[in-house]
């Protein structure tokens, strides 16, 4: 089922690239077990019997790799990028943990840059290596892998050269270890759904590692997943009886550049690039981790952040408040040129952000009822009147893409659709264009076409209006919503729920706002204690596993991921068929049908977007002068210009 043309040209690879895996048949000599990459299969592959061995540097599951085995860097670095200096940054709130894995307690920002796994990722981004190209992965604590064409199984071989932090060798065993300990202490969601996938993980040797799938699945998110694991030292956690579901403040041990140098609970977190790291000679790692120190400062809220950052106290500002990019930097270190104002290109699909129903809740349960709470709010005013106009409307999962649903389905999506068995399509998916945002009037906060057609919605749904101007339904019950919202929010997010709330009272819906600390807002979302809830899902550019746990029904009513806990037969059936589908074009059709269905079941107010990275930042840091699409990379491949600080410390700009 091809794509159209322009659809299938975009989601092809940024440019071409060699053919880095090959399929070897099983009577070619065994590979050396050495760090310098050959294409022959090793004895441990040939052992597994089967007919034909792929041997690759990385891992994509269409088999294209942009870079080759011998690449030096990737092409958006600067690999004469000068190492030093501190980059500091703001987190808001709180946190009593530096393991970010735990179910309870918050997490030091960055506290997971400590980790690497077999298939690397990128810092501070979370995205698949490398951000010019959307799913490819290189090696790095592997140096060689190897599956079946049928990806029954895979094995790694380990660099021999990887040491954790504490100097001790990184090992299989320490693979296999970090990923039984997920398993047994990780998060619900992805222990079910990976312990259904992969049914074994061995030692093979001290760094050979297999990895066992089980038959009658989607090969989708097997080699990758395992690959993407975080590995720990298992001599740590056996001496320190530590748990991975705990909260602490002493980090387990990792083999990342950077190491914890010391911490304050609630003022700031101090990283320290390690000199001592095993990896510097990669190329992955070339023109990257810059910066000798990070920090990060804890601040209570946004308005207290951004007068420390006004006063130097950090550094570095990624702006996510129109008001204050629209009004607030025009203070003296902007005149002097001492903070540097920048808007950056942004290539990935915005998150999907939004107002998010709790489906657990039997009254949000009917779809009429969710779209009459839809139409409270008004983006037309709230961009014009709160946001000084600086924002897009939000109608799709996959904003601005190709992967954008438009029209009703046609071509490769309409035959996707039809593919479709044993599950039902409504009509409005099948023959009407996909379901966007309403419009609002923009002179007004109270639209009263969208207050009289929500309005009739409550009616129908059988929330009538009391003499007291509140909803009632047949029973009496009053039609009464809890809205938490952290008090470390912005100030204008708050006039943005306050407002949004103000329309819901003019429908006679109880609203509750609730402004709470930041501990006690983690918990209530991990809990979904609440009605609705400021929230996002994430953006997806391919098909893989993870979008069961955002998106599926199996994990739905515990999955963090899933914080609507959406459970859709619908959506489930077009993810497990994206799941099987064999091209990069027959994959976009379906990854469109995706975001169709999920406009279609309506689970979440989509509110505004932004195409554009705002960055704010005291003169003294540079970044390549053509940025990937997939990274903003701040703590990634940006550097410390030493030139530039010393002339802000000569002025009295900065300490």
């Amino acid at each position: 089922m091809p794509a159209s043309e322009p659809l299938a040209r975009a989601l092809r690879p940024f440019r071409a690239g060699a053919l880095a895996a090959a399929l070897i048949g099983p009577a070619a000599a065994a590979a050396q077990e050495t760090p310098q990459f050959t294409p022959e299969p090793s004895e441990a592959a040939l052992a597994q019997g089967s007919d034909e061995i792929v041997v690759s540097h990385g891992y994509n599951f269409f088999g294209e790799l942009s870079y080759p085995p011998d690449f030096e860097h990737f092409d958006y670095v600067n690999p004469d990028a000068p190492k030093g200096g501190e980059i500091s940054l703001w987190a808001p709130g709180t946190f009593d943990s530096m393991n970010p894995y735990s179910r309870q307690g918050r997490a030091g920002r960055y506290s997971w840059m400590m980790y690497e796994s077999l298939l690397g990722e990128m810092p501070a981004s979370g995205a698949g290596l490398p951000a010019d190209q959307i799913g490819e992965s290189y090696g790095l604590l592997a140096w060689k892998v190897e599956w079946d064409p049928g990806k029954t199984w895979v094995i790694f071989h380990m660099r021999p050269e990887a040491r954790f932090s504490d100097g001790t060798p990184v090992t299989a065993h320490d693979v296999v270890f970090s990923h039984n300990l997920l398993l047994e202490q990780g998060l619900p969601s992805y222990a079910q759904a990976v312990s259904r996938r992969v049914l074994t993980a061995e030692a093979l040797d001290d760094h050979t590692v297999k990895f066992t799938f089980a038959e009658g699945i989607s090969r989708r998110s097997l080699i990758d997943q395992v690959g993407g694991v975080p590995v720990w030292s298992k001599a740590w956690y056996e001496e320190t009886g530590a748990r991975l579901d705990e909260p602490r403040l002493d980090p387990a041990v990792g083999s990342g550049p950077y190491v914890l140098e010391s911490l304050d609970v609630n003022r700031n977190i101090v990283y320290r690039r390690n000199p001592d790291y095993w990896g510097w000679h990669l190329p992955i790692n070339q023109g990257r981790h810059n910066f000798d120190r990070i920090r990060i400062e804890y601040f209570a809220d946004d308005n207290a952040a951004f007068e420390a950052f006004k006063a130097g106290v950090y550094t570095f500002r990624a702006e996510g408040n129109s008001r204050t990019w629209a009004t607030g930097y025009d203070f003296p270190a902007v005149d002097n040129g001492w903070v540097q104002l920048d808007e950056l290109p942004d290539g990935t699909p915005p998150t999907p952000t939004g107002i998010v129903f709790n489906l657990g809740k039997e009254l949000l349960q009917d779809k009429r009822v969710r779209e009459a709470i839809a139409l409270a709010y008004n983006f037309e005013w709230t961009n014009a009147s709160l946001q000084y106009g600086l924002f897009e409307q939000r109608h799709s999962f996959v904003q601005d893409t190709p992967l954008q649903a438009e029209g009703p389905p046609e071509g490769a999506e309409l035959e996707f659709f039809q593919s479709l068995e044993g599950v039902e399509i409504p009509e409005a998916v099948l023959e009407e264009p996909a379901r966007r945002a309403h419009s609002s009037s923009e002179e007004r906060l109270n639209d009263r076409r969208n207050l009289r057609r929500a309005m009739r919605l409550l009616d129908e749904a059988g929330w009538q209006v009391g003499d007291d101007g509140v909803r009632r339904n047949g029973e009496g019950e009053v039609l009464s919503l809890d809205f938490p919202i952290s008090s470390s929010s912005s100030a204008t997010l708050e006039s943005v729920v306050e407002t949004f709330a103000q329309n819901l009272e003019l429908m006679g819906i109880d609203i509750n706002v609730q402004r709470i600390d930041p501990s006690q807002y983690t918990l209530r979302s991990r809990e979904r204690d609440y009605d609705l809830i400021f929230d996002n899902y994430r953006a997806f550019l391919q098909a893989g596993t993870g979008l069961m746990q955002m998106y599926g029904s199996r994990e739905a009513e515990f999955s963090l991921f899933n914080p609507a806990g959406l459970a859709s037969p619908l959506v489930d059936a077009v993810i497990e068929a994206a799941l099987q589908t064999e091209s990069r074009e027959e994959e976009a059709a379906a990854l469109m049908a995706l975001d169709r269905v999920l406009r279609h079941e309506f689970f979440m107010v989509p509110v505004w977007y932004n195409d554009s990275h705002w960055v704010a930042y005291w003169d003294q840091y540079a970044y390549p002068e053509e940025l990937p699409p997939y990274a903003l990379g701040t703590l990634d491949f940006w550097w410390y210009d030493a030139e530039g600080a010393a002339e802000l410390r000569a002025a009295g700009a900065l300490r």
